[in-house]
């Protein structure tokens, strides 16, 4: 949906990468008068409307006062025709709908195709069907589910019945449970703030085929979570160069990145004019993660970012938790890109210090219990595993360091190589050798990765290596 050449949106393709359908209109028509520059009036009716934050949105902007006559314009909502140039349909429309046990396909298409015409609405503005759910195995509403891919939410009698609608049945109350399924599951698949547009409609179909009742509600968010994808993606330390094919293919692809501000500021030199960019508080992780989530949903694909490995103490956990609460039909794609992680990043500049066990030990007691924390220090300790210590300190925490130095020398020499790593291929990076014996809290901060070698590791000049065998055993005399 973005023309690299000009730095804009391209009107008639951009809404696809947003989960719109296109509608009608003279779309060749439009993309030509754009290119060409002619002034172009945007309204919008429904729908999000954060990608007009853009940079490459600037042309496409709302009309300030009447359409000029003549001149090309174009819809974003979700009805069907307004005289413009062209249209696009967010997915914003809930179709209720209730029927008798067998109605055919065909009269449930004949009340829909009833119920949008009434109000002008858009076929292809339609998120999705509600029923009740003990309609959710009848033949012909699956068909029709099936026929134009529209997801069916069905609702239990009981949740049907707390939604106010203006032409709810006593009849119908003393049959299903509930006085109303079609408007009431429109109102309660549309969500928070939902419209009803249409009410209630009927249908009966000839020779016993059935009968059925539509109602149409406008949702405020659009929904289409078969059309989004939610990427994980793991910027490495920050330098450009370190980012790995995959996480930098998956940003390209994103319209919209997500993530703590620091490290959008480092991937800022790759993202395009049509990306918009959501900068998120330190602290606030889970906050991120469902803000991605619902975008996704919406049908958009979205990079949720993390420093270094997303599924090293970033956010691919808490993201796919939240992404695991959903129903499974309700889940739009998920995927994790790794990133070149602290750990991997420091190896690299040392040398060889992970060529035998290592362990990962976070000294954050914010979400895990310091004791549990010291466990898993003695464990690392009497396993003689090389140890990389993340989040060694904080403004608030200043002891942890000394103690897990404390239960390390427990157990290795006081001589045993430390590497101090900050900032890691970053203009600030500083590798800092020393020994465990020399560790002080005053050294580190929640910028370094603290490296502690187990008894066989060495050091000569700036390197650090850990033997494992392998014909290694050629003496490297530490420096």
């Amino acid at each position: 949906g973005y023309s690299s050449g000009s730095g804009q949106l391209a009107p008639d393709c951009f809404g696809s990468s947003l989960g719109w359908q296109r509608g009608l209109g003279n779309w060749d028509g439009l993309a030509k008068a754009f290119a060409q520059r002619q002034n172009m009036a945007l309204v919008q009716e429904s729908g999000s409307t954060s990608w007009r934050a853009t940079a490459a949105a600037a042309r496409l902007q709302p009309a300030a006062g009447p359409l000029p006559p003549g001149e090309p314009w174009l819809y974003v909502g979700h009805r069907s025709a307004t005289g413009a140039t062209a249209h696009w349909h967010p997915p914003v429309l809930w179709l209720g709908l209730g029927c008798e046990r067998h109605t055919r396909q065909a009269v449930l298409e004949a009340v829909v195709e009833e119920s949008l015409a009434s109000a002008g609405l858009a076929a292809a503005a339609v998120a999705g069907v509600a029923s009740l759910d003990r309609k959710g195995n009848e033949a012909g509403l699956l068909e029709l589910c099936q026929h134009h891919q529209w997801p069916l939410k069905v609702f239990t009698a009981a949740q049907l019945a707390a939604i106010p609608v203006p032409n709810g049945s006593l009849i119908v109350a003393r049959q299903v449970g509930t006085p109303s399924v079609a408007e009431a599951a429109a109102l309660a698949a549309a969500g928070t703030s939902a419209q009803l547009l249409v009410p209630k409609t009927v249908v009966r179909g000839e020779r016993a085929s059935g009968a059925a009742t539509c109602a149409v509600a406008l949702a405020t968010n659009p929904w289409a979570p078969g059309r989004g994808a939610l990427d994980l993606v793991g910027s490495g330390p920050g330098a450009l160069d370190q980012l790995t094919p995959a996480a930098r293919s998956a940003l390209a692809a994103a319209t919209t990145w997500v993530g703590y501000g620091p490290y959008l500021n480092r991937l800022e030199p790759l993202r395009f004019p049509h990306q918009l960019r959501l900068d998120g508080v330190l602290g606030k992780e889970q906050e991120r993660c469902a803000t991605a989530l619902a975008l996704a949903c919406q049908g958009q694909r979205v990079a949720l970012i993390s420093s270094g490995d997303s599924g090293i103490y970033g956010l691919a956990g808490p993201a796919l938790a939240c992404w695991l609460d959903l129903p499974e039909q309700e889940r739009p794609d998920f995927a994790v890109h790794p990133g070149i992680s602290a750990l991997q990043m420091a190896a690299a500049r040392l040398g060889g210090p992970l060529m035998h066990d290592f362990c990962v030990i976070s000294l954050s007691d914010k979400l895990t219990p310091w004791a549990t924390i010291r466990q898993r220090l003695q464990a690392a300790a009497l396993g003689d595993f090389v140890v990389a210590l993340y989040n060694p300190r904080s403004k608030e925490r200043v002891r942890q360091l000394q103690e897990a130095r404390r239960i390390l020398l427990a157990e290795r020499s006081g001589s045993t190589p430390v590497a101090i790593c900050r900032q890691l291929a970053r203009p600030e990076e500083r590798i800092t050798l020393t020994t465990l014996a020399a560790l002080e809290s005053n050294m580190v901060d929640m910028l370094t990765l603290v490296l502690v070698g187990n008894r066989q590791t060495r050091r000569q000049d700036s390197w650090l290596l850990t033997p494992r065998g392998y014909g290694m055993d050629r003496t490297v005399k530490s420096g």
